[in-house]
Order: structure tokens, then C-alpha cells, then sequence
């Protein structure tokens, strides 16, 4: 059994979807099919949290551009009078006015609430498609399977839980491919969590852990996991394997390929991810694996943009003191702030961290009771793994570094 996984930018529009389907009738074995939401409908489904929230006019009209992109995206595949696209009007009908309706509660509950259901609506209509291709399909709702602590935006999972109800349902007694959400699921009380922004990489890892599947394949829009975003170098090469310890430091260092928490169930079950591109099939990608190739590595390096630098001074020069230093991190913990790299000093500390409102405003209103605080933002991290001198002046040249930090294998560098 594999676990494939494909992302927004793969089931975008009809074509990606068509395309999804041939990548999975050129397969023999049974597969778990994981998707993301279609195309860039997280991104507005946070502009409809954004609009509920505060009131805006706009709200209406943004909920039917994406109702209308969906059943465009539906009607193509599987016709204007087919009953799925009928249902799934009555769902994106559904959606809107249940926010006419429902009071405002807690800021990051309302936003898993929202911004879930680009995954429902993405699954149903690939699962129709596929079930209407002569594929023996079935759709699973994963948040009545994926049980989650209560942490929204970045819920973690609650093991025993979904083991029982993941074995229980992908049985593969009434299907031959289950079509199923990334990055979604509930509370032991039904209540809707994420499990962090491009966590639908994640969810294939657990169900690939819990099911012991034979791999994992992420289709991607790009030719594999590369030492760079193309974007930002374009001299980038695609790295044809990679070990779980360097992909682990990639994603946490904000390389994009893979969310940061897949690593761990794949490597705790020996289980390869393979990363691969959508767009030709015929490509090798890149393999995940415990094993770490062979020969001198390409210099990786990664830009993680939207970061705070923080830095936190005592009042009576004691910072030193562990007392303090485990109350600062408690702080940090119950906002559930990302720090990617901490210096420490005798009488300082400093902090940087991804700048997300509003946990950081929180943040630093709870440290400026007992601490001094400075701090920069609209900063960037950049990281160099297997570092040359070449490679650090590559991205270097012409910023201001902040704060940088050395060790055997990595350079990391602040910048603005």
C-alpha cells in the first residue's frame, strides 16, 4: 500500500485533476489518496476569516468567488447536471450562510473553523471524478478520524486515538483507493483543528506510519526537493536523495518542500518519501530516506521570510539565572510562537521567531512587565547548510546581518 499526496498546485484547476487521475490509474497497488485544497483556496478562505471577523463588506463576494471557482472546477469534470455538483453547491451554500448565523469566538478556533473546508471541498470533487473514471473510490471525512488535542493552527495528534480509527477505516474492504484531506482534523469533542499551514504533508505521514505503507509520494509543482527555491536562486539544482536528518534541518531551517513535522513517522517506520513532479511523471525526483547519500552535499540554502528578532534584556542583570530563562520560554510555549534560533548572552537574549500576530503582540506585551525589549521585524533567516564561502556571500551580499550563528554544518544568518 502508498500514500500519495498531492498539493494545491496540482489539483488547481480540471486539467491538474485529470492529470491526478492518470497518475493514479498507471498504479497497481492500493493507495491512500491525500489533497490539499485547490489551488490557492487557503489563501482565501483566510481573507473570508479576515472579513468575517472584522465585518467587511467584502465577505459575500469572496465567498462566491470561491464557491463559483469550485463548481467551475466541478461542472468541467463531472457536468452541470451531474448530483456531486449539486451536492456540492448545496455545501458551499451551506458555508456562506452559516456565517451569517454563527457568533465570532476565539480568534485561531474561528480560523480552523474556516479556512478546513478548502480540503472537504477539494476531496469531494477529486473522489467524484475519480469514482466517475470507473476507479473503486471511497471519500473519508478525516476529521472524524484525525483526533487532535486542542491547540488550533497547529494541533497535534493524539496517537492511540487515530491509530484505532485510521486501521478501522482504511481497510480497503470497499475500495481499492481511499480519497481523504491533508491538514485537517478534530477534537476528542468534534471541534475542527489544522495541524499548521501545509500540514497536508504530514497527515500523509501519519496514515502512512499507521498503516505501514510500502512509501510515501508527494506530486509537487517541482522537479523534486531542491538546495533552493528557484525563485530566489535560480542557478538551484534538484538534490536526488537527501537523508530524514537533512531534510528535517531543511524544514526547520523554512525550506517549503515538506511540512516540518512529516519527517518524524516516516523515519520512526523506515518508510521513503518520495517528492516528485506532477507535471512529469517520467522525472525521478527526489528520495527521503534513513540512509544519507553518498559524496560531498551541495551547499543547501533557505530563506525564511516573515521573522521577528527579539531581543530581551533584564532589568537587574540576572538573566543568566534558569529560573528566568525557563519563565521566558513558557511564554513563548503558551503562544505557541516558532522560535528558529535563540543566542544567549550574560544580560541578554535574543529570540527570532516567525512573526505571527496576533500570538507575537501577545508575546512581547507579556515580556515588557519584567524585561526590556528590542526588537526588529520585516527581518529574514537565512540558513546555509554544508556552507562554502561562496554560498554565504551568495545570499549575504549587499543585507545587513542582524545576528549570525556557526556551527560544524550551518551558517544562520538574521537579515534585513
Amino acid at each position: 500500500m502508498k500514500v500519495f499526496k498531492f498539493g494545491g498546485a496540482s489539483v488547481r484547476d480540471g486539467a491538474g485533476i485529470r492529470n491526478l487521475y492518470d497518475i493514479i490509474a498507471g498504479e497497481n497497488d492500493r493507495l491512500t489518496v491525500v489533497v490539499s485544497a485547490l489551488g490557492k483556496t487557503t489563501n482565501a478562505l483566510e481573507e473570508v476569516h479576515r472579513a468575517w471577523r472584522s465585518g467587511d463588506s467584502s465577505l459575500q463576494s469572496e465567498c462566491k468567488a470561491i464557491a463559483d471557482y469550485h463548481l467551475e472546477v466541478a461542472s468541467g469534470l463531472l457536468g452541470d447536471n451531474s448530483h456531486d455538483v449539486a451536492s456540492l453547491a448545496g455545501m458551499l451554500s451551506s458555508f456562506s450562510g452559516s456565517l451569517t448565523e454563527r457568533k465570532q469566538g476565539e480568534f485561531d478556533h474561528d480560523y480552523d473553523m474556516i479556512v478546513s473546508m478548502g480540503e472537504i471541498w477539494s476531496t469531494f470533487i477529486v473522489e467524484a471524478y475519480l469514482r466517475s473514471m470507473g476507479l473503486k473510490t471511497r471519500w473519508h471525512d478525516i476529521r472524524k478520524l484525525f483526533v487532535t488535542d486542542e491547540r488550533h493552527r497547529e494541533a497535534g495528534i493524539l496517537w492511540d486515538e487515530t491509530s484505532a480509527a485510521v486501521k478501522g477505516a482504511f481497510d480497503f474492504h470497499d475500495a481499492d483507493i481511499y480519497v481523504t484531506q491533508g491538514f485537517i482534523g478534530a477534537t476528542l469533542s468534534g471541534e475542527v483543528t489544522t495541524l499548521g499551514r501545509e500540514g497536508s504533508d504530514y497527515t500523509a505521514a501519519v496514515i502512512a506510519n499507521i498503516l505501514d505503507a510500502e512509501r510515501v509520494v508527494v506530486w509537487k509543482d517541482v522537479p523534486g526537493i531542491m538546495n533552493a527555491d528557484p525563485k530566489w536562486l535560480p542557478s538551484a539544482v534538484t538534490l536526488a536523495h537527501i537523508s530524514y536528518n537533512e531534510a528535517v534541518e531543511m524544514t526547520f531551517s523554512g525550506a517549503k518542500v515538506i511540512h516540518p513535522k512529516t519527517i518524524k513517522p516516516l523515519h520512526n517506520k523506515k518508510i521513503p518519501m518520495h517528492v516528485r513532479s506532477f507535471a512529469d511523471r517520467t522525472a525521478p525526483g527526489t528520495v527521503i530516506s534513513e540512509e544519507a547519500p553518498l559524496g560531498k552535499m551541495e551547499p543547501v540554502l533557505v530563506k525564511k521570510e516573515g521573522q521577528i528578532l527579539i531581543s530581551i534584556l533584564p532589568r537587574d542583570l540576572s538573566f543568566v539565572m534558569g529560573e528566568n530563562l525557563a519563565a521566558l520560554f513558557h511564554i513563548l510555549a503558551c503562544q505557541g510562537i516558532k522560535v528558529n534560533l535563540v543566542q544567549a548572552g550574560a544580560v541578554s537574549i535574543n529570540i527570532c521567531a516567525d512573526h505571527e500576530e496576533p500570538k507575537i503582540g501577545k508575546v512581547l506585551e507579556e515580556l515588557r512587565k519584567d524585561y526590556t525589549i528590542l526588537y526588529n521585524d520585516g527581518a529574514e533567516m537565512l540558513t546555509v547548510r554544508h556552507f562554502t564561502p561562496e554560498a554565504v556571500d551568495a545570499v549575504t551580499g549587499g543585507r545587513e546581518v542582524l545576528l549570525s550563528q556557526t556551527t560544524r554544518n550551518s551558517v544562520r544568518m538574521v537579515v534585513r
